[in-house]
């Protein structure tokens, strides 16, 4: 019966998720990453974003695929909106910064607004307790190109300057959309200032 019991115990550990994403109240991990904007690498770092005011950290799958185009257009879309509220944004992926440098100049998806920051080896996502896993073999995004990079999931924060997690966006839990992640993290920025 003991035996039992623990298998039991341990089948149930197996399949609870191991991490979940951080949530509200949480301190923001920091991170500084290779990052590009309107196509121009250069150094992106959380801390020096957050004494300006709060940030949107987003990350999201991969660049060129369906989801991920809307939900950095319409980041593009609302720019200015996020720029009122004084919230910086940032994307996350596992792309390269090559890939990067041309999503981010697309005028069809970042168009030069916002930057996107490169996670290779997952150590950003990792710190935010995000998994990243394989996508299929020789999947192609929608320029016909390999991605060949673990994707990374879709979840939004809003951090607050104080380094805390004001509000955790998961398209796992809460089944929203790509844009429904911008457009409910306007709201709360937007709250913020009031």
């Amino acid at each position: 019966m003991k035996t039992f019991v623990q298998g039991l115990t341990l089948s149930a550990l197996l399949i609870l998720p191991v991490v979940a994403a951080l949530k509200v109240a949480d301190p923001a991990p920091d991170f500084s990453t290779r990052a590009s904007l309107a196509g121009k690498e250069f150094s992106f770092s959380l801390r020096d974003a957050l004494k300006k005011g709060p940030a949107v950290v987003y990350f999201y799958p991969s660049a060129y695929t369906k989801g991920c185009d809307l939900e950095a257009h319409t980041f593009a879309e609302n720019k200015e909106k996020f720029d009122a509220a004084g919230a910086t944004i940032i994307g996350v992926s596992a792309d390269s910064i090559e890939r990067l440098n041309a999503f981010s100049a697309d005028p069809d998806y970042c168009a030069g607004k916002f930057p996107v920051a490169s996670d290779p080896d997952h150590k950003i996502a990792d710190s935010y307790n995000l998994k990243a896993q394989n996508g299929p073999a020789g999947m192609k995004d929608v320029r016909g190109t390999e991605i060949g990079h673990a994707f990374i999931e879709r979840t939004t924060y809003v951090i607050g300057k104080d380094h805390k997690i004001i509000a955790t966006l998961s398209s796992a839990d809460d089944k929203l959309s790509p844009d429904q992640h911008v457009t409910k993290a306007l709201e709360i920025v937007q709250k913020l200032g009031k």
